[in-house]
């Protein structure tokens, strides 16, 4: 009994150790407690923030940062020379003085007047009750701090600020083309981040962001006829306007005061104008979802009423494949220029077909496990928050809104069509390119949005699909609330399947090389293959005989120092599978004999192997 316990132990220790974090982890903690007033009819607010900042480094700080993203949106700002010198601007930040064949751009921010511009500024900041020297460079606050913070210590900000809301350009903004008053985005002085890597001090040019877990408790006040949609629970529903039909609406010198909390996020929204209606449902996984939109039409209320039964249906999905969604609710809010996600909420424009709206919405709710939940720096590794969550998208929708049931071989195969149009266009860049540097926005968006879902899919194909999916849970139960890497996800797939990723995630991610595999031939019942990339890859080879038999081979590539499980996909079933030796990247040629006359060759029926040129993966004899 006593050695099958230190057997059992022994067992559990080098489990964990298997699934460990990395050693030394850390991360850093805020608290917020802000004040908003808010003055409507000039777009602007004061704010007054309390900020709990807790520095568990090993490492004491003397200065900290804040992101001022608002005064991005000023005539010469770094956000406004991008837009001017980029090839392919985004068209909602620019207006075209050309011609559709010969377009001249022109930065929108260029022709903010003063009073139509953004900017937050800093009026006073203390710390732990000493006042602190400040400076603001662009959309960067720098603070030195009267004493530094040691390791370990938690130091407490006060700081006053205000703030002008600028015309709506990109995400945040007053008076969006849908005529939503105010889209608060990006709207209050927000700590930068700082971890093993150092301090995270990217200048605001419409690119993503990065930031540390806390919590949040915000005051707003404005005029009494607004509805405010937000990140978080509201905490006083029969006080204000819209979420309750029993409420009486509380205010002084005209106007109501609306407070949200939220637990454990890195980003607040909000939104409001006095045309909202608020909805909501709860998922039968007990997350309540609202609505917060203006009924501009009959067809725009029911595609909402419509689009809020399959967002509960979408978190109950999520929540069984990656992972609980962990927060009480999530608000969706029509805002912003498009579509972009907070914490437990996002703002996406509203007045889409029914098609268009689940699957914004989609899109954004699914960016609650990769980007929120996993606090990925999308600053860094765009492909692993925008991929992913590009991939649970359409997983969701074509099982709830395409109603398609069991979803096999590849489900992202359109992704994998933009991906190869980007591969041979000449314009593609690496992953691991920092995403502010992409040379232009066609680039950086078909990689980060589609390449990175080929990532994941064709993970699969290596790996296995069984394997992915438990891959993806257990990478939830480890990485929650913290900020992994792509690196961390990689050691999880490979714990989870045994197969060493190094040389894929490697040339995938830090290289433009590309997959291509082909059949040169038969002769004498020998299927001669060639790798004519720049990417060693396992194949999965379909030969269907004459006789109308069929056999799956499978050939490991050395690399992968294993291999993957059989499938169960229902092109396999019946199907023989025979496992050979393993191919090495060195060698570009491989040879397959079998044992009677062939009627059809196929590399990797299930189209989840990325070849970029697909025309001599089949072959008819």
């Amino acid at each position: 009994m006593i050695q099958k316990f230190i057997s059992l132990l022994s067992f559990l220790l080098v489990s964990c150790s298997l699934f460990a974090q990395r050693p030394g982890y850390w991360q850093q903690a805020v608290d917020y407690k802000m004040d908003i007033d808010v003055n409507e009819s000039t777009f602007q607010y004061a704010g007054n923030m309390t900020l709990k900042y807790s520095n568990n480094s090993s490492r004491a700080l003397s200065k900290v940062y804040f992101h001022l993203y608002l005064n991005a949106f000023q005539p010469g700002s770094m956000m406004d020379y991008r837009l001017s010198n980029i090839s392919d601007p985004d068209a909602r930040m620019t207006n075209n003085l050309g011609t559709k064949e010969k377009p001249q751009y022109q930065s929108r921010i260029a022709t903010l007047t003063p009073d139509q511009i953004g900017y937050q500024k800093v009026k006073s900041l203390r710390v732990n009750g000493t006042d602190a020297t400040f400076k603001t460079d662009g959309t960067i606050l720098e603070v030195t701090l009267p004493r530094a913070i040691a390791a370990g210590e938690t130091a407490t900000f006060e700081m006053t600020w205000d703030a002008q809301v600028p015309e709506q350009i990109r995400r945040t903004g007053r008076n969006s083309k849908e005529g939503v008053a105010l889209s608060m985005a990006q709207w209050y002085p927000k700590m930068a981040h700082f971890d093993d890597y150092g301090w995270h001090l990217d200048e605001y040019v419409a690119r993503e962001f990065i930031a540390p877990f806390g919590n949040f408790d915000v005051t707003i006040h404005i005029n009494k006829d607004y509805v405010v949609g937000a990140s978080g629970k509201l905490q006083n529903p029969l006080a204000v306007k819209g979420y309750n039909k029993k409420a009486k609406v509380q205010h002084k010198d005209g106007k109501a005061t609306w407070n949200f909390k939220a637990e454990n996020i890195h980003d607040f929204v909000w939104a409001a104008d006095p045309k909202f209606v608020v909805d909501s449902a709860k998922s039968q996984g007990g997350v309540s979802v609202y609505t917060v939109y203006i009924p501009s039409s009959a067809a725009v209320k029911e595609n909402w009423k419509t689009a809020l039964t399959m967002a509960t249906e979408f978190f109950d999905f999520c929540s069984t494949r990656f992972g609980a969604y962990p927060w009480p609710t999530y608000s969706i809010v029509q805002g912003g220029d498009g579509g972009m996600e907070y914490g437990t909420a996002t703002l996406v424009t509203g007045g889409r077909d029914i098609k268009s709206l689940v699957g914004v919405i989609f899109h954004e709710a699914a960016h609650s496990w990769y980007q929120h939940l996993f606090g990925i720096n999308e600053t860094v590794d765009e492909w692993f928050d925008e991929g992913f969550t590009s991939y649970v998208e359409e997983l969701a929708f074509q099982q709830i809104f395409e109603k398609k049931g069991a979803i096999e071989t590849n489900p992202v195969i359109a992704a994998y069509r933009a991906y190869y149009k980007l591969a041979l266009s000449g314009k593609e860049e690496p992953m691991s390119l920092l995403a502010d540097y992409y040379n232009t926005n066609y680039g950086y968006s078909n990689q980060a949005y589609n390449k990175g879902q080929v990532l994941a899919q064709q993970l699969g194909y290596i790996i296995g699909q069984e394997n992915l999916d438990k891959t993806f849970l257990k990478f939830y139960e480890l990485w929650k609330f913290k900020h992994p890497t792509p690196n961390d996800f990689k050691r999880v797939a490979e714990d989870i399947s045994g197969i060493n990723l190094k040389w894929y995630f490697n040339l995938f991610i830090n290289t433009t090389r590309t997959i291509d595999y082909g059949i040169l031939g038969v002769n004498d019942n020998v299927i001669q293959l060639r790798n004519k990339g720049g990417i060693a890859m396992p194949i999965d080879l379909l030969v269907e005989y004459q006789d109308g038999s069929k056999e799956l081979f499978y050939i490991p590539l050395r690399e992968m120092r294993g291999e993957k499980p059989a499938e169960n996909f229902s092109i396999y079933q019946g199907v023989k599978r025979t496992v050979l030796e393993d191919w090495f990247w060195t060698n570009p040629l491989y040879q397959v004999k079998v044992g009677k006359a062939i009627k059809k060759v196929t590399i990797d029926p299930s189209l989840r192997l990325a070849d970029v040129e697909s025309s001599d993966n089949v072959l008819t004899l």
